[in-house]
């Protein structure tokens, strides 16, 4: 069996961050959402992936490199432009070679994995299993409508009027009769080769599709609150050893709860509140960072407070009166208190940006 991650796309929903970064490498708990995926597919047994990659091809390359340091080969597939899910099925199929894969949305988060749901497909042996989860909002995705009997009666992608709450999550698994189903689809209306349409195709050959409705969370990291939200879910589940930080903490300086510090961290006059992330390097002085957030590498953290955010690398955040909260700030980023006057708010910021003011 082989996997599949897409890591194309342009990431529209998370601008201005992905202006400059492939929304697939936007860190939760630090590390980058794509690598969670990688993690989850070789913690299943499959080692040889291919990465479908797009105007970030560069980026995703650097970031994952041949894939070693996760145990497994990584080939990378190259999309002209986000044409559809179906689309991007269909130009792996030289690198799939006939066998089973999985497919995984690079910017999805799945609790616990895939090992189980790799199994449960190999023991069904059906040509297809769908994972679906219950949504208030089943109009942003595909939608799976079901027979009473549990069987898959219909695909749509975002209906205006739905007639199901359960939404396509975003790993799929498939045997080579889908090859077939892409090469018989239409573009949809919005141009795009839709794996709904695939799948629909599938059930209309009489081919075996399987739905695994989904209990645990799960979620598709494409906007702020999704990220911050996936933050939280993971940093819930932070594990560190008892007295791990008792060197790491200065003069004045006070650890709360459960708290991962980077290599290098230097705490000044401050207090860091779990569950959280620090990474390598940073300097918190007269600081409070507060639960479910993750600070990048090398920021600077002064006279400042933070909660419920994710901050990434080479940032200053200097001298700001209130606190900070619910907040993605990007790289290299400086949010620092001045004197000019007259006394005004003073921004530089880029398209498709937001920025709270109380």
């Amino acid at each position: 069996m082989k996997g599949l991650i897409l890591s194309g796309g342009k990431g529209t929903r998370l601008r201005p961050l992905t202006h400059t970064s492939a929304k697939q490498l936007v860190p939760v708990a630090n590390k980058p959402v794509l690598f969670y995926a990688i993690e989850s597919i070789v913690a299943a047994g499959i080692t040889e992936i291919g990465i479908i990659v797009g105007d970030t091809r560069r980026e995703i390359k650097a970031a994952v490199g041949d894939g070693a340091r996760f145990g497994a080969r990584v080939t990378y597939i190259e999309q002209e432009a986000p044409l559809g899910l179906a689309h991007a099925v269909l130009i792996a199929e030289a690198f799939l070679a006939g066998a089973p894969f999985v497919m995984y949305l690079g910017d999805n988060l799945i609790a616990g994995g895939i090992t189980s749901l790799v199994e449960e497909f190999r023991a069904l042996g059906c040509n297809s299993e769908i994972l679906l989860a219950e949504v208030p909002n089943p109009e942003q995705f595909g939608v799976a409508e079901l027979t009473p009997e549990g069987k898959v009666r219909r695909l749509v992608e975002k209906p205006p009027e739905p007639q199901s709450n359960l939404a396509l999550v975003g790993v799929y698994m498939f045997d080579p009769s889908i090859f077939e189903s892409v090469k018989r689809i239409q573009p949809s209306a919005r141009g795009e080769l839709e794996i709904t349409d695939a799948i629909q195709d599938l059930i209309d050959r009489g081919l075996d599709v399987h739905p695994h409705i989904v209990r645990g969370w799960w979620k598709d990291t494409g906007k702020l609150d999704d990220m911050l939200e996936a933050n939280r879910i993971v940093l819930e589940g932070l594990e560190v050893p008892r007295g791990a930080n008792l060197r790491e903490v200065g003069q004045g300086s006070r650890i709360e709860g459960r708290v991962q510090l980077g290599a290098g961290v230097e705490l000044v006059d401050s207090l860091v509140r779990g569950p959280a992330v620090i990474g390598d390097g940073a300097r918190l002085e007269n600081a409070f960072v507060g639960p479910y957030t993750s600070i990048g590498e090398r920021c600077t953290l002064v006279a400042c407070e933070l909660e419920n955010s994710i901050v990434l690398a080479d940032c200053e955040i200097r001298d700001i009166p209130l606190r900070i909260d619910g907040s993605l700030i990007g790289r290299n980023v400086r949010i620092v208190k001045t004197d000019f006057k007259p006394k005004a708010y003073r921004f530089m910021v880029g398209d498709n940006s937001e920025v709270g003011i109380t």
